[in-house]
């Protein structure tokens, strides 16, 4: 079976024995004594080296016949593959699996059922091939099929809805992605070998008290390094009176949110606190969003980006840029959101961008009840926006080409025409981006950056980007700019930030 192409077994081991949080996600060790399998942090003695089998992902070490650990708990561990080392493969083959890989994390995500849109032959049909050629490059990429790939990311999912969380059975079955609460319970005792209400009386569960606050209480976690300052610094800068608050004494960051589900428009509110030593984030969730709860740990996965491999971006980036390996590319909750803070922000500095969004919200934001009486506002829905009049907006001071900008885009997205979240296709959804009014390539590509999650987006007209690079004197800026950022593909997103970090922070290092 494959392993990550940077370690053979024996650099497992010494992970492994290292506790090495790097290696987090990138490797699951099952045990043939306990027949159990854990992340590299496992805080168990470590197995002895002939008891060790090592696998890429779960999935695969669950296809072996291995259970979950209680302990560490594998459904944590951050995404391996979908932002790192894979990227920088290029063959049909690879972006075909990985592609696939990305429609099965969504399935979960949304919480679609197996019966309905996440099937073999329907995700063939979407990724233009035949089932059975989908298996056979699935199954060579991943090592397992893509249904057992499925399964074991549903029940890993419903495995940290039941520890974490007092929901129902029947709702974390349906949170999960299953048809039914038969077939749940079925897979869960098939794989795990128990009951799924018998989980909640092991030992090794989470306290599920909420505090005065309410809400649910989950975690996340990452691969150090983690430039948590830098990321909080980020957001504290664009951050909007009412909507978000950065707090950075106590590392943590709460703001509100709206869901559009079929029927109704979810509206609560998400704090996210980092928990520095242990490399996870606490998460703090309003329980007006448990219907979508799936979907806001993945937002607030790809928000914090918390996937992210600094292995194997630094080891592009790291020579060039050297002691940043510790900064991420900031993302949202809400990529209509950040799409409409993007026009906004265009040709204007960072402060005059925020004030005019702060008006926007001021204007069109709906209100919300929160546990914090300074949050209190939503951002505006797409459908506040489209509906929005050109005098509304000039009174504002938003000048005549963003006006047409804003509700345009508005428009598309309320009509399901664009999609602007982690996964969609980028190279479409930047040609629709830039068929809109006022969206020219420095908006598409910072949306595709921070919305879609494309690491390797470049905003090759940034003037900011030519003075970090020293190009802002070259007959071409951007030509000068593009080529100098050649050398970083599969990550030029990353080099971006780091660029931008060098600006801010002026004794950050660079060659």
């Amino acid at each position: 079976m494959p392993t990550p192409a940077t370690l053979d077994d024996d650099a497992h081991y010494l992970a492994l024995k290292a506790r090495d949080a790097r290696f987090d996600g990138r490797f699951f060790t099952g045990v043939t004594s306990t027949g159990i399998y854990c992340r590299p942090v496992c805080k168990v003695r470590t197995p002895k080296r002939e008891n060790c089998r090592f696998f890429a992902q779960a999935a695969q070490a669950e296809r072996a016949g291995f259970r979950p650990c209680l302990r560490c708990r594998p459904e944590l561990a951050p995404r391996a593959g979908m932002e790192g080392t894979h990227w920088s493969v290029q063959d049909a083959s690879a972006i075909l699996a990985r592609e696939a890989a990305r429609c099965l994390d969504a399935s979960v995500s949304q919480s679609k059922a197996q019966t309905t849109e996440t099937n073999a032959d329907a995700l063939a049909l979407r990724m233009g091939v035949s089932e059975r050629h989908l298996r056979r490059i699935f199954e060579a990429h991943w090592g397992v099929s893509p249904l057992q790939y499925l399964q074991t990311r549903r029940l890993l999912a419903a495995k940290q809805l039941l520890t974490d969380t007092d929901l129902g059975v029947a709702q974390v079955a349906h949170l999960s992605g299953f048809a039914s609460l038969r077939r749940f319970n079925a897979a869960f005792v098939a794989h795990y070998h128990l009951q799924p209400t018998a989980l909640r009386k092991a030992g090794a569960i989470a306290p599920k008290t909420s505090g005065s606050l309410g809400g649910l209480r989950l975690q996340a976690c990452y691969r150090p390094p983690y430039d948590t300052a830098a990321l909080l610094g980020f957001l504290g800068q664009r951050s909007l009176t009412g909507v978000e608050a950065v707090d950075v004494p106590t590392l943590s960051v709460t703001r509100t949110l709206a869901i559009d589900t079929p029927g109704e428009r979810l509206r609560g509110w998400v704090q996210c606190q980092f928990d520095v030593p242990r490399h996870r984030v606490a998460l703090h969730i309003s329980s007006a969003l448990a219907p979508v709860l799936p979907q806001v740990l993945a937002r607030v996965r790809a928000w914090l980006d918390l996937d992210a491999d600094p292995l194997a971006i630094n080891a592009v980036l790291g020579a060039h840029f050297p002691c940043l390996d510790g900064l991420r590319v900031p993302g949202t909750l809400d990529g209509f959101e950040l799409a409409v803070r993007a026009i906004l922000g265009q040709q204007v500095t960072v402060a005059a961008g925020r004030t005019l969004t702060q008006r926007l919200v001021q204007r069109w934001g709906e209100d919300v009840v929160t546990p914090w009486p300074g949050l209190n506002k939503l951002f505006p829905s797409a459908q506040a926006l489209a509906a929005a009049q050109p005098a509304d907006l000039g009174a504002l001071g938003v000048v005549r080409q963003r006006q047409q900008a804003i509700v345009s885009l508005a428009k598309a997205v309320c009509q399901g025409q664009m999609n602007l979240s982690p996964g969609a296709a980028v190279a479409a959804t930047l040609v629709q981006l830039q068929a809109l009014p006022g969206i020219g390539p420095w908006t598409a590509q910072y949306i595709a950056l921070r919305a879609l999650r494309w690491p390797d987006a470049l905003p090759a007209s940034d003037v900011a980007l030519h003075t970090a690079l020293g190009v802002r004197n070259a007959p071409s800026p951007a030509k000068a700019l593009e080529s100098a950022f050649a050398a970083f593909a599969p990550w030029r997103g990353y080099a971006v930030v780091r660029a931008w970090h060098t600006l801010t922070h002026p004794g950050a290092p660079t060659t």
